[in-house]
């Protein structure tokens, strides 16, 4: 059952879904559905959404723009301290602060700058930032991310910095309905996955998967898949 296709009344019901998709994806190749996380993707989405997410059990929610994620941010924690809030967006080094100041993850860091005024920026009374780096899986010159072979010397970088601690990588896989297309990318970013754990004993977390290839990236090693609309409904994208 797609995701996209199922129509349900609350947000609640959608998160089931969700859940059950997770599951199933993960007993098809033999995994623990428990050992795949759930981000909630809430960019656009008002407050009374992400809370009544919360109210359904979901705690991990994932925001793209810097200032609007930070305001639910500041608006929520007084209430619901135990949010885990993860930046995945696309971030421009002159709103680093934002993001180091506010944010539990980062799931985008391609570049060293990036990297080294996260560090600079957070708080000392917060615990490090969790990083993720961004792999451009697909090599498309229209996505964010580094080439594979720059992978290593970034989290070299990352490792050093005290106020970061380096978690895994992330990818956006080309948009395609092509399944085998789709594991060919997983596949790749999985094996880098495994490199890097080889390096960093932090390495967990492979973030890669959405409502239309969740099968494939789970199948492939996903630890954590990014799920918005199926959630929450069509978004409503600013002007």
């Amino acid at each position: 059952m797609q995701l996209d296709n199922y129509i349900m009344t609350t947000i609640a019901d959608r998160l089931a879904i969700a859940h059950s998709r997770i599951a199933q994806a993960a007993q098809k190749c033999d995994r623990q559905p428990s050992s795949i996380r759930l981000l909630a993707v809430s960019k656009t989405k008002p407050i009374e959404d992400i809370i009544a997410a919360y109210q359904a059990g979901q705690r991990c929610f994932g925001e793209n723009y810097v200032q609007e994620g930070a305001e639910k941010i500041t608006a929520l924690k007084g209430d619901y301290p135990d949010i885990e809030w993860h930046f995945i967006g696309p971030l421009q080094s002159n709103k680093t602060s934002i993001v180091a100041q506010h944010f539990d993850w980062m799931h985008t860091v391609s570049r060293d700058k990036i990297a080294q005024r996260l560090n600079d920026q957070r708080p000392n009374e917060l615990a490090p930032l969790n990083i993720c780096i961004q792999i451009n899986i697909s090599a498309e010159d229209t996505k964010s991310g580094i080439d594979t072979d720059q992978m290593l010397p970034l989290a070299k970088l990352i490792a050093q910095l005290p106020n970061l601690t380096l978690r895994g990588l992330m990818a956006i896989p080309t948009a395609t309905a092509d399944t085998e297309l789709q594991l060919k990318e997983f596949s790749t970013l999985h094996n880098l996955f495994q490199t890097l754990k080889l390096h960093y004993p932090s390495i967990d977390t492979l973030s890669m998967g959405m409502s239309n290839d969740l099968d494939a990236a789970i199948s492939s090693g996903s630890t954590m898949v990014r799920i918005g609309s199926a959630i929450f409904g069509e978004r409503n994208y600013p002007v």
